[in-house]
């Protein structure tokens, strides 16, 4: 189980609790809650600051925490009804549709389960997986550069850049660390890049099916996704150049390494007609590498990223380190040739200024240490024995169910359901049962052409809990 639901499990006895005491009176103090509860002196202080947030407890430095005087009572809501016509009155006066953006996919993959069920939906990796002790000791370090809490340089600094330009590039030295700029994460470089390559109101074409957060940024950003159909040697190149010809769109999207959701690769004599078909049309091809420093021990040799082959800047790379760390270093980069890099640059100005320089060199004390290697060593073994649990467990569970691929790379595994199933109905089965996991619609720009599920094994404890929850999907199924 989590640290979380400890936690939670905590703050709610403690919630219960709070009425034998007075408005002002003192609580317990956190070594009497520590022993009491048998719980860390860590999970004791979250607990508190979640009491705190919602206003039952008040927390004094060296004295300890009180019962909070209640609140006096909210004043009732405004009329915000009038947002209604300013929020859409733009839009109504093009003929377009209203703005904004629909985040219930990318929600369904950020949102914490309640305590006790097991996450088969997320995207992150467990703490227990996380490098939290090397990257508590990066984070002191980094505190303690001279300049660590100076303005850095707009692209980056400039170490975290030539770092990034190698892994990115290959050994051969293909990119220059001047085309690398450093962004707040993968998902505010795609967002970026969207806006700087692709114009308002034009087609992008997008993998069919593919991460969700990726259409609901295409969307927000006033473009129109098409999709493309991906098998498991990735993007089909003849469909692709179909699309091209037919949207008129000068911006592809994909994952060419572990496709997300479906875990394709890309195959080697796809590559160059991929390009290929983006030269012919005088488009971009935004390379989304989110899990090459996800691969199992038993990948064998990777290829190389598109952009390490690409002299022409037909390529505009995103890297981040987030997903092989923690949902909060939020470090990535964006690499691309040519006057793209400048439009690029003067979107992410514009938008947010920089990333932090804290971040910049927590994130280069961190790859620059011996933890690093180790780090990715033991996440590509872990990951592996998840994978295996998971689709061993999948066989003996749901024998009718089988799994179209298997992939050696990324966190998630995606299971087509029978035809006539509502993917929907399941996870909320499933729900019930105690194990969250993600339907295959919103994976989809389009009509999904097959029931599907997304059922990730990076978030669970361990490969025990990974059993567990599919053995609950097991008796959610009937229902």
């Amino acid at each position: 189980m989590h640290h979380s639901s400890s936690e939670s499990e905590l703050a709610r006895v403690l919630r219960e609790e709070l009425n034998r005491y007075s408005p002002g009176e003192k609580l317990p103090s956190s070594r009497a809650l520590v022993e009491r509860h048998r719980v860390s002196p860590v999970t004791v202080s979250r607990a508190l600051a979640a009491l705190a947030a919602e206003g039952l407890v008040v927390t004094r430095p060296g004295a300890g925490a009180f019962r909070a005087v209640p609140r006096a009572a909210v004043p009732a809501p405004g009329d915000t009804s009038w947002q209604e016509v300013a929020l859409s009155a733009d839009a109504l006066a093009e003929g377009g549709g209203p703005r904004g953006a629909d985040a219930s996919g990318v929600l369904a993959t950020l949102a914490v389960p309640p305590p006790g069920v097991i996450e088969f939906n997320g995207g992150y990796l467990p703490p227990a997986l996380r490098p939290e002790h090397a990257l508590s000791a990066a984070l002191a370090r980094a505190g303690r550069r001279p300049g660590a809490w100076d303005r850095p340089p707009m692209e980056g600094i400039e170490e975290l850049r030539v770092w990034f330009a190698r892994e990115i590039g290959g050994p051969g030295g293909g990119l220059s660390p001047s085309g690398v700029l450093i962004t707040a994460g993968g998902q505010s470089a795609l967002t970026t890049a969207l806006r700087a390559l692709a114009p308002q109101g034009s087609a992008v074409l997008l993998e069919s099916p593919t991460y969700p957060g990726l259409l609901a940024a295409a969307r927000a950003s006033g473009l129109r996704p098409v999709p493309v159909p991906v098998d498991r040697d990735g993007v089909r190149p003849e469909l692709l150049e179909r699309a091209f010809a037919a949207s008129g769109a000068r911006v592809l999207v994909c994952q060419p390494l572990f496709q997300n959701p479906t875990g394709a690769v890309l195959h080697p004599e796809r590559r160059a007609r991929v390009l290929a078909a983006a030269r012919a049309a005088g488009a971009f091809v935004i390379e989304d590498d989110f899990a090459r420093w996800l691969a199992h021990d038993d990948a064998g040799a990777l290829p190389p990223a598109l952009a390490a082959d690409d002299p022409d800047g037909v390529v505009v790379h995103v890297r981040s380190l987030t997903k092989i760390t923690s949902p909060s270093l939020r470090v990535g980069a964006l690499a691309a040739r040519g006057p793209a890099f400048e439009r690029l640059r003067a979107i992410q100005v514009v938008d947010s200024f920089f990333v932090p320089r804290p971040l910049q060199e927590t994130a280069l004390e961190l790859i620059s240490s011996p933890a690093w290697a180790r780090h990715l060593r033991t996440v590509a073994a872990e990951l592996r024995l998840r994978r295996a649990a998971m689709a061993t467990a999948l066989a003996a569970e749901l024998p009718d169910v089988p799994l179209p691929h298997i992939p050696h790379g990324g966190y998630h595994l995606w299971l087509r359901l029978p035809e006539g199933s509502d993917p929907a109905a399941v996870a909320e089965a499933a729900l019930r049962a105690g194990v969250a996991l993600a339907p295959g619609a919103p994976y989809f720009a389009a009509e999904p052409p097959s029931p599907y599920l997304r059922l990730s094994f990076a978030p669970a404890a361990g490969v025990g809990e990974i059993g567990e929850g599919v053995r609950r999907l097991r008796t959610a199924w009937p229902a």
